[in-house]
């Protein structure tokens, strides 16, 4: 074990509650701690990168970290934190749910390390498939009294009348699934530690209780530690934009998009997820944020947020394409800029521009200025004002300043499909070949 997994949590403000004992647990030896993911969709979005990052650290910590994809739990659904039931998934969605997810992990976890501690992939389903009804309630379902599953918020919260559906049996018996998740990775991995999201608490102490209910050891220890739910300081929820939620696959959200949600954060935001989303040391850490208070209008700190969370998600490469698509309205930036950018990135960057549709014969032929500026588009009003602005220096294409005698022809497409048209420095248009 290279350092402390909690004082290194601690002082990121990944810890909310944790259970006594933890710490010293950690110290003592190394320990195998689970996070359970819940299959919901085929992919992840942002929200899931806490619970992906405290794996990370929990393995460079010297412990071995289990990731679970809920196979089983995910056909009933969690009610923590939820008003309403889910919707029940039928399992074709599930079974490409789990791929999807387990794919995703294993671009950050390398669960065919030979290392001792190597990561391990799970799926509860491979032990819940077979647990008949009447034996889970034997052996599981009396362990647990009604009267300590009641007590927990998530279930008093639905019962009292929150959402106004009350709790059906299924979601009921949820926390006895996920609980018997930790014993039956306690019995075959001596796995200790449970970790997860603070409304995973009510869940995971459960499942202590169970580890110490359920074994014959009379010193059988389980431990349960929560990170805070991430917020927002305006108190909007985190991990949405206009768009929806950002994903942390690239064919669901692209770079260029993932890397402006974090570099567009607020001065409060980015201070306390920098510390949160990066692996960079206190020290490093400290220093962006006295260096960023003294000049917040360069948003240092939002820029090396957005480059090392971009980095891990996706790859350098990736980066430096956002960078580069980031400076195109913004920067100075020149034709091959613009034709490194896929087609989705192009058209993110430029949301909104105005464009018009012209023929794959008329860029064959060549078209020439004045028609791309406005007998073909009517982007400037006249062909007397195309001619103006033409001779005033005025008018770029694809970034880069031509002449009236300038032919647009093929070779000056972007991603295949546009030429980009601008007039001055912030009025762009877009010509698509149909």
């Amino acid at each position: 074990m290279t350092k402390n997994l909690v004082s290194e949590l601690r002082w990121r403000g990944m810890i909310h509650d944790i259970m006594p004992g933890t710490e010293e647990q950690l110290q003592n030896e190394p320990t195998s701690v689970y996070i359970g993911f819940d299959p919901t969709s085929d992919s992840l979005h942002i929200g899931s990168l806490v619970p992906i990052i405290l794996l990370v650290h929990i393995e460079r910590a010297g412990h071995r970290p289990i990731a679970l994809v809920g196979g089983a739990t995910g056909m009933i659904g969690d009610p923590s934190g939820k008003s309403d039931e889910r919707n029940l998934l039928n399992e074709e969605t599930l079974a490409k749910n789990v791929a999807g997810i387990k794919k995703t992990l294993a671009r950050f976890l390398n669960f065919d390390n030979p290392a001792k501690n190597a990561p391990l992939l799970v799926n509860n389903y491979d032990w819940m498939k077979d647990f008949s009804f009447i034996n889970f309630a034997r052996d599981v379902g009396k362990r647990i009294t009604v009267n300590y599953m009641m007590a927990k918020d998530s279930v008093k919260k639905r019962i009292s009348g929150e959402g106004g559906g009350g709790m059906s049996f299924t979601e009921f018996t949820y926390q006895l699934i996920q609980g018997y998740d930790f014993y039956h990775l306690y019995k075959t991995y001596n796995c200790k530690l449970q970790m997860g999201g603070s409304d995973q608490w009510g869940n995971i102490t459960t499942g202590t209780e169970l580890v110490r209910r359920m074994t014959t050891e009379q010193d059988a220890k389980a431990f349960a530690a929560t990170c805070p739910l991430i917020t927002k300081a305006d108190g909007s929820k985190f991990g949405k934009s206009e768009g929806g939620n950002i994903w942390l696959d690239a064919d669901k959200t692209s770079v260029y998009k993932f890397y402006q949600f974090w570099v567009n954060t607020s001065d409060e935001d980015a201070e306390k997820y920098i510390k949160i989303f990066t692996f960079l040391d206190q020290k490093t850490i400290e220093s962006l944020i006295a260096e960023h208070n003294t000049a917040p209008h360069l948003r240092i700190l939002q820029k090396k947020l957005a480059e090392e969370i971009t980095t891990f998600v996706h790859s350098k490469k990736e980066l430096e394409k956002a960078i580069i698509a980031s400076n195109i309205l913004f920067g100075k930036s020149t034709a091959n800029d613009l034709k490194v950018l896929d087609e989705q990135t192009f058209l993110e960057v430029f949301n909104g521009v105005p464009q018009a549709e012209i023929l794959t014969q008329d860029i064959a032929n060549g078209l020439s200025m004045i028609d791309a500026l406005a007998t073909k588009t009517n982007f400037l009003k006249s062909n007397g004002e195309a001619r103006r602005a033409l001779k005033e220096n005025a008018i770029s294409v694809n970034k880069e300043k031509v002449k009236e005698d300038f032919i647009i022809t093929s070779n000056d497409l972007i991603a295949n499909n546009y030429v980009l048209l601008q007039r001055g420095k912030k009025n762009y248009f877009l010509l698509k070949v149909a």
